[in-house]
């Protein structure tokens, strides 16, 4: 890259697409489907393997310095939950990635030698010393060319301790093994990046793999991966703390008025059943004075009825007297 599209490059990864006031760059936004979230997060497998044996090409998605730097501004004032997308990104390049591993296993153990459980757990410990060393001498040279020449000088003496640790282990495996069998290459997939490593790989082969920009990146990945599933996690858990958090509050919002519709039917229940009882008290009064005059009706009958015989008796009486007389 030329240092003026360098320029141009940390110009937009600082402004923005509105830098320039170039309209046409403004017509894609970060939250389009079309760009990378992964990119925006900076954690695409795209950009970390460039360059690597297992170069992905260009992604298929839109990546663009300047809509991160967007994102990063934008997403100070709003979350937009971009970790979700890219973890499931990261997830499904992992599993394809452990996929090939587990196929390269099956491979190898179909066509080398079948070897006894006690002679693979010895050659398993040599390799495990080689993978050891290799991340010594990848830590070695790093710290070297950082400058911190002390720092690297007492890994490379832990170096020396080891690579005597593999010298034993060789021996061990040399003397369960057949001669003619020992000087087969026994080869090992990494479990990071499913590479192949031998048996006998010297120093400088393990220290280009286990320092090289392949194993390295597919490290990041993972540990990237792992990062964001942690992240993930505390934004569902706070998410989920909120919404109670909020039923809470609605609750304790809407007892006052629960208690107050209470009161207010309890209220109206009383009132109707003291209208109720007050009506029945009437019905029970009407009917009683009902019967009361039914009654006083029934007696006044009863007393006319009385008198208007003893009215006609008097008077029968009194025409048979004056009939004799005569």
């Amino acid at each position: 890259m030329s240092a003026q599209a360098q320029m141009r490059a940390m110009l937009d990864q600082l402004m923005g697409t509105a830098r320039d006031g170039d309209v046409s760059r403004q017509r894609i936004k970060f939250t389009d489907d079309v760009v990378c979230k992964s990119h925006l997060l900076d954690c695409c497998p795209h950009d970390t393997l460039a360059g690597t044996r297992m170069d992905l090409g260009d992604c298929p998605k839109t990546h663009d310095l300047a809509l991160r730097a967007d994102y990063e501004i934008a997403s100070k004032k709003k979350d937009y939950f971009f970790e979700v997308d890219a973890m499931k990104h990261l997830q499904s390049f992992i599993a394809d990635c452990d996929r090939r591993t587990e196929v390269a296993k099956k491979r190898l153990a179909e066509t080398q030698e079948e070897i006894s459980a006690e002679v693979s757990a010895k050659a398993e410990n040599v390799h495990a010393i080689n993978e050891e060393i290799g991340k010594l001498l990848a830590k070695a040279e790093a710290l070297g060319a950082a400058g911190n020449v002390e720092e690297s000088q007492n890994v490379m003496d832990e170096v020396e301790k080891v690579r005597q640790r593999k010298r034993d282990a060789e021996e061990e495996y040399r003397n369960s093994m057949p001669a003619s069998s020992f000087q087969q290459q026994k080869l090992r997939v990494c479990e990071v990046c499913s590479a192949y490593l031998g048996l006998h790989d010297n120093d400088r082969r393990l220290a280009d793999h286990f320092g090289g920009k392949l194993h390295l990146g597919f490290i990041e990945i993972r540990e990237k991966l792992q990062e964001l599933k942690k992240l993930v996690e505390e934004k569902r858990d706070k998410i989920e703390q909120d919404r109670m958090r909020r039923l809470d509050e609605r609750e304790r919002e809407d007892r006052p008025r629960r208690r107050s519709r209470s009161r207010s039917r309890s209220r109206e229940y009383r009132a109707s059943r003291s209208s109720g009882e007050g009506r029945r008290r009437r019905s029970r009064s009407g009917s009683a004075d009902r019967r009361r005059r039914s009654r006083s009706g029934d007696r006044r009958r009863k007393h006319r009825s009385r008198s208007r015989s003893r009215s006609r008796h008097g008077r029968h009486g009194s025409s048979e007297r004056g009939a004799r007389h005569t």
